[in-house]
Protein backbone atom coordinates (compact mmCIF):
# COMPACT_ATOMS: atom_id res chain seq x y z
CA UNK A 1 0.00 0.00 0.00
CA UNK A 2 1.22 3.51 -0.78
CA UNK A 3 0.49 6.82 0.94
CA UNK A 4 -1.95 7.63 -1.84
CA UNK A 5 -3.88 4.43 -1.13
CA UNK A 6 -4.24 5.56 2.49
CA UNK A 7 -5.51 8.95 1.43
CA UNK A 8 -2.44 10.78 2.78
CA UNK A 9 -1.54 13.80 0.73
CA UNK A 10 2.16 14.37 0.12
CA UNK A 11 3.67 16.79 2.62
CA UNK A 12 4.34 20.27 1.23
CA UNK A 13 7.99 21.26 1.10
CA UNK A 14 9.09 23.61 3.85
CA UNK A 15 10.03 27.03 2.65
CA UNK A 16 13.47 27.82 4.00
CA UNK A 17 13.46 31.28 5.52
CA UNK A 18 16.73 33.18 5.28
CA UNK A 19 18.82 33.90 8.35
CA UNK A 20 18.94 37.52 9.48
CA UNK A 21 20.96 39.27 12.16
CA UNK A 22 19.14 40.95 15.03
CA UNK A 23 20.51 43.51 17.46
CA UNK A 24 19.67 42.56 21.04
CA UNK A 25 20.46 44.07 24.42
CA UNK A 26 20.49 41.48 27.19
CA UNK A 27 20.57 42.40 30.85
CA UNK A 28 22.29 39.77 32.97
CA UNK A 29 22.48 39.29 36.71
CA UNK A 30 25.27 37.71 38.71
CA UNK A 31 26.12 34.03 38.72
CA UNK A 32 29.25 32.22 39.93
CA UNK A 33 31.73 32.00 37.06
CA UNK A 34 30.02 34.62 34.87
CA UNK A 35 33.25 36.54 34.18
CA UNK A 36 31.85 39.93 35.18
CA UNK A 37 34.00 42.32 37.23
CA UNK A 38 34.11 41.48 40.96
CA UNK A 39 32.02 44.38 42.25
CA UNK A 40 29.53 44.42 39.34
CA UNK A 41 25.89 43.73 40.14
CA UNK A 42 25.14 42.69 36.56
CA UNK A 43 25.67 43.93 33.03
CA UNK A 44 24.09 44.91 29.74
CA UNK A 45 25.34 43.04 26.68
CA UNK A 46 24.87 44.33 23.15
CA UNK A 47 24.59 41.28 20.95
CA UNK A 48 24.26 40.50 17.26
CA UNK A 49 22.46 37.19 16.85
CA UNK A 50 21.39 35.32 13.75
CA UNK A 51 18.01 33.69 13.33
CA UNK A 52 15.15 33.28 10.90
CA UNK A 53 13.18 35.62 13.15
CA UNK A 54 13.77 37.63 16.30
CA UNK A 55 12.21 34.97 18.54
CA UNK A 56 14.73 32.38 17.34
CA UNK A 57 17.62 34.84 17.79
CA UNK A 58 16.49 35.52 21.37
CA UNK A 59 16.11 31.80 22.19
CA UNK A 60 19.58 31.00 20.83
CA UNK A 61 21.14 33.95 22.64
CA UNK A 62 19.61 33.04 26.00
CA UNK A 63 20.67 29.40 25.61
CA UNK A 64 24.26 30.36 24.79
CA UNK A 65 24.49 32.85 27.66
CA UNK A 66 23.23 30.20 30.08
CA UNK A 67 25.86 27.77 28.76
CA UNK A 68 28.46 30.47 29.46
CA UNK A 69 27.35 30.60 33.14
CA UNK A 70 25.59 33.92 32.71
CA UNK A 71 22.15 34.76 34.14
CA UNK A 72 20.01 36.49 31.47
CA UNK A 73 17.22 38.53 33.03
CA UNK A 74 15.74 40.58 30.20
CA UNK A 75 16.14 40.82 26.42
CA UNK A 76 15.25 43.87 24.30
CA UNK A 77 15.19 43.55 20.52
CA UNK A 78 16.16 46.42 18.22
CA UNK A 79 15.54 44.72 14.87
CA UNK A 80 17.64 43.87 11.85
CA UNK A 81 20.16 46.17 10.22
CA UNK A 82 17.61 47.10 7.53
CA UNK A 83 14.98 47.89 10.18
CA UNK A 84 17.42 50.01 12.15
CA UNK A 85 18.50 51.94 9.04
CA UNK A 86 14.84 52.47 8.07
CA UNK A 87 14.36 53.89 11.58
CA UNK A 88 17.04 56.49 10.92
CA UNK A 89 20.02 54.89 12.67
CA UNK A 90 23.49 55.07 11.21
CA UNK A 91 25.46 51.84 11.41
CA UNK A 92 29.24 52.16 11.20
CA UNK A 93 31.56 49.78 9.36
CA UNK A 94 32.72 48.01 12.53
CA UNK A 95 29.13 47.22 13.53
CA UNK A 96 28.32 46.10 9.97
CA UNK A 97 31.36 43.79 10.03
CA UNK A 98 30.24 42.18 13.30
CA UNK A 99 26.73 41.71 11.93
CA UNK A 100 28.19 40.17 8.77
CA UNK A 101 30.26 37.79 10.88
CA UNK A 102 27.21 36.76 12.93
CA UNK A 103 25.35 35.99 9.71
CA UNK A 104 28.25 34.13 8.06
CA UNK A 105 28.91 32.03 11.17
CA UNK A 106 25.22 31.67 12.15
CA UNK A 107 26.31 32.80 15.59
CA UNK A 108 25.75 35.03 18.59
CA UNK A 109 28.34 37.79 19.00
CA UNK A 110 28.70 39.90 22.12
CA UNK A 111 29.73 43.27 20.70
CA UNK A 112 29.80 45.26 23.94
CA UNK A 113 29.53 44.62 27.67
CA UNK A 114 28.64 47.37 30.12
CA UNK A 115 28.85 46.26 33.77
CA UNK A 116 26.47 47.68 36.38
CA UNK A 117 27.75 48.86 39.76
CA UNK A 118 25.69 50.01 42.76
Amino acid sequence: MTDEDLGDAPKPEKVKRPQQVFTLVVEVGRKVGDGLPDKATGAALMIYASGVDEDEAVRETVAILKQADMAPLDVSGYGTMDERIAGGEEIDSEERALMGRALAENSVIVAQMTPFFD
